[in-house]
């Protein structure tokens, strides 16, 4: 996991991670943070390994480091956090040792985070994850997101 440390340690990311953090204090919903990237990895491995789909933990981890870290630009300037998302990953992974292969992928699961799909690969399997991970049966600004009920965890079944 030395790459994703590399991602963690990155000054850069670190003031991305910041901002968003920063933005995000004061929301009543679901926040951006470590505990929510981290989370979704676990939950995006298990995924993996039950459907048997083979990718390198790196490229999970990397992935949930930076799928939601752009998240103060859709408050600043109106773009979609996951594109400022993904400008942010396409430019450091190359940095933290990541090749141009592994980068398409990450680029790719981080792009499709917000898209549902039913297909068994890494990108859907990545939005199941961060869906998954939102403990909706926990929240109480849960009567008020605007999630369709079909897409809250009311209940504990990961």
């Amino acid at each position: 996991m030395e790459r994703v440390n590399w991602i963690w340690n990155h000054p850069v990311y670190q003031e991305h991670l910041r901002r968003t953090v920063e933005a995000e204090k004061n929301r009543m919903f679901c926040r951006h943070t470590p505990e929510h990237f981290l989370d979704t990895a676990r939950l995006c491995y298990i995924f993996c390994l039950e459907a048997g789909i083979s990718v390198d933990k790196e490229l999970i981890y990397a992935a949930a480091l930076l799928h939601d870290v752009g998240r103060y630009r859709q408050y600043e300037e109106g773009i979609p956090h996951e594109k400022a998302s993904l400008a942010i990953a396409v430019s450091l992974l190359p940095e933290c040792g990541f090749t141009e292969e592994e980068t398409a992928r990450i680029a790719d699961a981080i792009d499709g985070h917000r898209k549902p799909a039913d297909a068994a690969d890494f990108r859907s399997l990545f939005y199941r994850a961060d869906k998954a991970s939102r403990s909706c049966y926990l929240c109480e600004a849960e009567p008020l997101c605007d999630w369709s009920p079909e897409k809250k965890n009311l209940s504990i079944e990961y």
